[in-house]
C-alpha cells in the first residue's frame, strides 16, 4: 500500500533533526524485525518520543503506527496527519475498540508503538505500566520489543525549561531483545517494565552529558526533576 503522508512527514522530521544537529544514537535496532507484526513499548519522557521510536525503526524499514489519545485526531492540524499516517486513536470511553484496532493492525503485519505508562513521567523514572502492550502482543502472537529513550525531555516535555530551539542535544535510543508476553498479563507487564527500566539505565549511562544538578535528570541520581511521589503527570 502506497504511503502518501508518512514518508514526507518523516522526511520533514529528519530535516529538523539535521538542522538542530541532534546527536542521535540508536543501539539495538536489529531487535526490531523487518517484517510482521510487532509491539514497540517505550518509556515516555517527551511529547516527541513517538518520533524517536519511529527513528529507531528506520533501519528495519518499518513505519510505526502509534496509539494516541483520540483528542489529537480531532485537532484540525494534527488530526489529518495522524489519520494519514494510520495511527490508532485511543478513546478512553471506548477502550475495547482501540484495543481491537491495534490487534487487527498487528495481525496485518504492522508495527504498533505503545507507551505503557499512558502518560509522560515528570520524575523521568518509568511509572507503573498498563497491561495493554503485553495483552496485544500475546493475543496477536507477535514479538514485544522494549525500548528506552533518553534526552528527548530536554527538547519538549512538561518542564518549561525544555525547548526545541536547542542545538546539538544528545539523544540515546536503546532497543532491547523481545520480552515474553505470554501468561499472566500482570507478570508479563512486570517483565516488560523491568526490561524497559534496564534499558533506561543503559541509555542514561551512555548519555554524554552530565545530569548532576540538571532539571532533566532524576532526583535519585543527583538531578532536580520531581521525586516520583510528586509525579502527577
Amino acid at each position: 500500500m502506497v504511503e502518501f503522508v508518512y514518508p514526507p512527514a518523516l522526511g520533514a522530521g529528519y530535516l529538523m533533526f539535521a538542522g538542530l544537529r541532534l546527536k542521535i544514537r540508536v543501539t539495538g535496532a536489529e531487535n526490531i524485525p523487518r517484517s510482521g507484526g510487532v509491539v514497540l513499548a517505550s518509556n515516555h519522557v517527551s511529547y516527541l518520543d513517538f518520533i524517536f521510536v519511529g527513528f529507531a525503526a528506520r533501519p528495519s524499514g518499518r513505519l510505526v503506527r502509534f496509539m494516541a489519545k483520540e483528542s489529537v485526531f480531532r485537532n484540525p492540524v494534527s488530526g489529518p496527519l495522524m489519520r494519514g499516517m494510520k495511527h490508532i486513536p485511543v478513546d478512553r470511553t471506548a477502550g475495547a475498540s482501540s484495543y481491537s484496532h491495534a490487534v487487527d493492525a498487528l495481525r496485518a503485519g504492522e508495527a504498533v508503538g505503545v507507551f505503557p505508562e499512558a502518560t509522560m513521567s515528570r520524575s523521568l523514572e518509568p511509572k507503573a505500566f498498563k497491561t495493554g502492550a503485553v495483552r496485544m502482543a500475546d493475543e496477536a502472537g507477535v514479538p514485544l520489543v522494549p525500548l528506552a529513550i533518553w534526552g528527548t525531555q530536554r527538547l519538549y516535555s512538561y518542564d518549561s525549561r525544555s525547548s526545541m530551539l536547542q542545538f546539538g542535544v544528545p539523544i540515546e535510543i536503546h532497543v532491547g531483545a523481545p520480552v515474553d508476553a505470554s501468561g499472566d498479563p500482570d507478570q508479563a507487564t512486570a517483565r516488560l517494565r523491568s526490561a524497559v527500566i534496564d534499558l533506561v539505565g543503559q541509555a542514561r549511562a551512555a548519555y554524554p552529558a552530565d545530569g548532576a544538578g540538571q532539571w532533566w535528570h532524576p532526583a535519585r541520581l543527583g538531578g532536580t526533576a520531581p521525586e516520583p511521589e510528586f509525579d502527577v503527570g
